[in-house]
């Protein structure tokens, strides 16, 4: 690797851990903004959405100018075509925090409501598997990756519980609905963004080893 290239990569590591950073902020702020009822809070994420936009956008064409100017290979040309399918994944967080927050506005504005199920619990799931998928891809760490691939079903079984004690809430509190079916939103969303770290995991598979297996599933996993 020139010393040039060897620069541009570090850019992009800083670049994308920066944006990594802010919108594992943002999903953090927005949870904790249902959790607290704290309608300021969530309006920060919201605001602070078109920064993650214009990041986001940087990020892209930085990567097209390191293959453009540099024509890298191996694992080179790895890292940045996993950064750059990382970064789209990491809007796409974004967006979901900014959809979490929305909700928290609105659940802001009404009466104290029980969170039914775990909502905390699997939040704190969501972004743990977040960071680690984040570390893995500083750190190259296939293994960490993988550990992020198989508490994606965690998350997913959490979600699917949210349904019936859903549904058991409008049962006791029908006047209480909508914001019963906002916080529900906002487990479909954090179920969403696990996904997309799950995403950024198989893509740090990728760099680590050049294996595409987006569409196979964790040892052990059941068919």
């Amino acid at each position: 690797m020139s010393v040039l290239l060897q620069r541009e990569i570090g850019k992009l590591k800083t670049a994308v851990s920066s944006l990594g950073a802010l919108v594992e902020e943002n999903v953090e702020k927005a949870v904790r903004a249902v959790h607290e009822r704290d309608e300021a809070l969530a309006t920060s994420v919201i605001e602070s959405d078109p920064l993650v936009d214009a990041r986001e956008v940087a990020l892209e064409e930085e990567c097209l100018k390191v293959l453009a100017l540099h024509q890298p290979v191996a694992h080179d040309l790895r890292f940045i075509v996993a950064v750059l399918k990382v970064n789209n994944d990491l809007e796409r967080i974004g967006d979901l925090a900014a959809n979490i927050a929305e909700q928290a506005r609105y659940v802001s504005r009404c009466g104290s409501i029980d969170i039914p199920y775990d909502l905390i619990g699997m939040a704190t799931k969501v972004r743990r598997m977040l960071r680690e998928s984040l570390d893995a891809l500083m750190g190259r760490d296939a293994a960490i990756a993988q550990r992020v691939r198989e508490a994606d079903d965690e998350v997913d079984a959490m979600d699917r519980l949210m349904y019936p004690e859903v549904r058991a809430a409008i049962r006791e509190a029908p006047d209480r609905m909508e914001e019963l079916i906002r916080l529900l939103r906002v487990s479909q969303n954090l179920e969403r963004i696990a996904d997309h770290a799950t995403n950024i995991a198989e893509d740090v598979i990728y760099l680590a080893s050049g294996e595409i297996i987006r569409h196979t599933r964790p040892e052990g996993e059941n068919e």
